[in-house]
């Protein structure tokens, strides 16, 4: 997220980030830190950016640089579309940016078809790499932006210009950057490994299935989701009525070893997260927890 911020905005730039949860706020605040405008696209927690609100947004700020929504909004569980926006956003002369942090490799995502500028993730979800890396990818309209700065990048460490060089000689040689983390780097590439070897759709389709059979589980005791367009890889439920929040949270980690998120932001005391992110999405792992959350609840 800060990569992508720090190399896109300049101070003064005007930006349109869509906030619908906290890590929408995050990147609010982080675009505000590179001494950007921000105008703030809001809409109530547990619900998705519409089209319409893209196109609104635009209309009333023309200057702005670029457009930045969460993909997989995790504080909420919710599920935004993509498909389309990014027409909005390229006819008013913007970049499309994308935080898609808990979607890489559990949702569909297709980033060129798309037409999304600037996307990030993150290798400890749906990859189930161990954290510490964060796979960042700019398309040609936001290599040319960071190209024509008139200003660097506030950020020495993650100045894409100089990892560029770094990485592809630039055309000028390479010129070192950094000490890699190769282990971290070594550890990627076999979780990628593992996701060619199962299949990208075939991975995707059993996010999405083990989604639908904790869902059904969960609906059948009487627990309902969050967001009407709900993530297959986190799952944020309404706290049913009687259930202590962290009583039941405890139980379920001190007797069966099962850790579910809590609420957060103004979530908190009223959601829980079930996360189904790569090698915790089966059939094992969902038909656990509802027999763990039925027997406490009970």
């Amino acid at each position: 997220m800060e990569c992508v911020a720090t190399n896109l905005v300049e101070p003064g730039d005007e930006v349109i980030v869509c906030v619908n949860g906290v890590f929408g706020g995050r990147m609010k605040d982080v675009m505000e830190r590179c001494g950007a405008t921000v105008h703030a696209m809001e809409a109530p927690w547990g619900e998705i950016i519409t089209p319409d609100q893209v196109a609104e947004a635009l209309d009333r700020h023309p200057k702005a640089k670029l457009v930045a929504l969460v993909h997989a909004e995790t504080s909420t569980g919710a599920h935004q579309p993509l498909e389309g926006l990014a027409d909005l956003v390229h006819n008013a002369g913007a970049l499309f940016v994308v935080d898609a942090v808990t979607s890489l490799g559990g949702h569909e995502l297709r980033v060129d078809d798309w037409g999304i500028d600037a996307i990030y993730s993150g290798t400890q979800k749906c990859l189930s790499c161990p954290p510490g890396l964060a796979p960042v990818s700019f398309g040609d309209r936001a290599l040319a932006v960071m190209d024509a700065r008139r200003t660097k990048p506030q950020s020495w460490y993650l100045d894409v210009s100089m990892l560029r060089k770094y990485y592809t000689s630039g055309g000028g040689g390479r010129v070192y950057h950094h000490t890699a983390p190769i282990n971290m780097t070594y550890a990627l590439n076999e979780a990628l490994a593992i996701v060619l070897e199962e299949g990208l759709d075939a991975r995707i389709a059993r996010h999405a299935a083990m989604h639908q059979r904790l869902r059904s589980g969960l609906e059948a005791m009487g627990i309902r989701y969050v967001p009407d367009h709900s993530l297959h890889t986190l799952n944020c439920l309404h706290i049913p009525q009687g259930a202590e929040d962290a009583a039941v949270r405890r139980r379920l980690l001190d007797d069966y070893g099962i850790e579910i998120g809590a609420g957060l932001g103004v979530m908190a005391g009223k959601a829980w997260r079930i996360g189904l992110m790569g090698h915790g999405a089966t059939l094992r792992n969902v038909d656990l927890v509802l027999a763990a959350l039925r027997e406490v609840l009970r």
